[in-house]
């Protein structure tokens, strides 16, 4: 680099042009009436060297090359339908019409379950690509995350675009010590990141729940409030008997929040001494009154929130609009160990108690606490009862007040009896009510409950109603149908004879939506093929 290049030499140029070339010529410019053009050239030469130049520096370490995947490649047929699936892009131009193309994008959390079920390594060309879908789309992350391994948080601390891979990830994809390490345990548990913390404590608890517990116990005194509420929250997994003197001690915690969470794990335990004080509480609120014309359930809601309610998790102050005995009330009844019921009233089932009538209009309130307590307590018996015969005439159901809690106790079942139970339910009252429920039942839906959908949709179309109408549950029939039901559906992709009632133009979109249902269905059968070609 010469003298004119120096770092001054730029400072030199701006102040000769702004005093002008007759009375400052700066170095390397002749003097004279060519000075003003001469002084522009250095300026265009040192303009592109100032652009161009690069001080030396100290080189950056090179970054350690990406670990190594241990699974097994996919087959390339499987590799190319990635891409197709990751090229796609959301959007199917508004309006109700959607033409007979499948919905790639819909389609790829399927593919990624169905890869990660098998264990295949994900292809390194399509990462990025992998990455940029599940930072646009949180309900991918898990298992794209899953399908890219350690791959995935080593690219993401080199683009800052994929930054929530770490997040995501458990201690930020850092490696955790192994179960025999016993000194890297203790270690990262008190000197490591949150975020490591929490994910040493998850993956000792899902192996050993007592080694993680003893390890919480260590240092609980001296956490704050906030990763109290954390580590609490980990013990849900393999939760059972052993935990209960620890949480115990944690319904005296400083926190209300990790009151509340330690009183909600006691009341999951119905062995438990909280629950056994729930039950008690509860239970001198409930009682039949055998006096009437027929038996009836009274209700005697709690006066007062004493401490020792608040102690165990019952929360005083009520939501807006909600009155405060029947909060404290519901609070009760969901935290009390549902097999004490019978007992406390006359020996009557479950189906027995829910039939039986409420008076002063309790009834709404007690069997949404039940509700709540069945979901909570994973009791099948009791959410049985609430839910009653799917082909009931109240689509409401004899318990639940909604029917988002009816797909809550729906979770209670197994997935062949909550399958057959939405049939019911479908082939009773139809779809307007059904997306919620179908939302929990398992994938690829069981031959009965495909049958009661595609039948539902069938009299939907001869009714003349728009397709879109019933959009939500076309689109989960399209990812949850059994594919080899696309072979039946065949005669539904003919455009109808529309009758003299039918909304103008309807049969002509029925059709396209049970063409886009019967191509998605073969896809999905292609790509589970794909998956399996070894």
């Amino acid at each position: 680099m010469d003298r004119t290049s120096a770092p001054d030499a730029w400072e030199e140029l701006v102040t000769s042009a702004l005093l002008g070339t007759a009375r400052r010529t700066p170095p390397g410019v002749p003097a004279g009436p060519e000075a003003p053009v001469a002084l522009l050239d250095a300026a265009a030469v040192e303009t592109v060297r100032r652009r161009a130049g690069l001080r030396p520096a100290r080189a950056a370490q090179r970054p350690e090359p990406a670990p190594e995947d241990p699974r097994p490649a996919l087959p390339a047929a499987a590799v190319r339908r990635l891409a197709m699936l990751l090229a796609d892009r959301p959007g199917t131009g508004g309006g109700g019409r959607r033409g007979t193309a499948p919905d790639l994008m819909e389609l790829l959390p399927q593919w990624l379950a169905a890869a990660n079920a098998r264990g295949y390594a994900a292809p390194p060309q399509l990462l990025p690509a992998l990455l940029d879908a599940a930072r646009g789309r949180t309900d991918l992350r898990p298992a794209a995350l899953a399908f890219a391994g350690a791959r995935a948080t080593w690219l993401a601390r080199l683009n800052p675009d994929w930054r929530f891979a770490l997040r995501a990830t458990p201690g930020g994809g850092a490696a955790l010590p192994s179960p025999q390490d016993t000194a890297g345990i203790q270690l990262l548990w008190e000197e490591g990141l949150f975020a490591e913390r929490v994910a040493l404590l998850a993956a000792i608890r899902a192996r050993e729940p007592a080694a993680a517990r003893e390890l919480l116990a260590t240092t609980w005194a001296t956490e704050r409030a906030e990763d109290r509420l954390m580590f609490l929250d980990s013990l849900r997994t393999g939760l059972g008997p052993d935990d209960e003197p620890f949480l115990e001690q944690a319904l005296a915690d400083r926190s209300r929040n990790v009151r509340a969470t330690a009183a909600e794990l006691l009341s999951a335990l119905p062995g438990s001494a909280l629950a056994a004080r729930m039950a008690v509480r509860a239970g001198a609120c409930v009682a039949v009154d055998h006096t009437r014309d027929r038996p009836t359930i009274v209700v005697e809601a709690p006066h007062e929130c004493d401490p020792g309610m608040e102690r165990d998790g019952v929360v005083a102050k009520a939501p807006p609009g909600r009155g405060e005995r029947s909060w404290w009330f519901g609070q009760l009844v969901e935290a009390a160990p549902l097999s004490g019921w019978p007992g406390r009233l006359g020996g009557r089932t479950p189906e027995e108690i829910v039939a039986l009538p409420v008076a002063d209009d309790w009834r709404n309130e007690l069997h949404a606490a039940w509700c709540r307590a069945a979901v909570r307590q994973r009791d099948a018996g009791w959410a049985r009862a609430l839910l009653g015969t799917p082909a009931a005439p109240e689509a409401g159901g004899p318990g639940a007040v909604s029917l988002a809690e009816r797909a809550k106790l729906l979770g209670t079942l197994d997935s062949a009896e909550r399958a057959e139970w939405v049939a019911g339910f479908i082939a009773t009252h139809g779809l307007s009510e059904a997306f919620q429920l179908l939302g929990v039942c398992r994938v690829p839906w069981s031959a009965q409950l495909g049958r009661a959908v595609v039948d539902a949709l069938n009299i939907a179309r001869d009714a003349g109603s728009y397709p879109w109408s019933f959009s939500g549950v076309m689109g989960l029939a399209e990812r949850c149908l059994d594919p080899a039901e696309a072979g039946r559906l065949e005669g539904l992709t003919a455009v109808p004879d529309e009758g003299e009632d039918a909304s103008p133009g309807a049969g002509g979109y029925w059709a396209e939506a049970f063409q886009r249902l019967v191509t998605t269905l073969r896809l999905r059968a292609a790509m589970a093929a794909e998956l399996e070609d070894v």
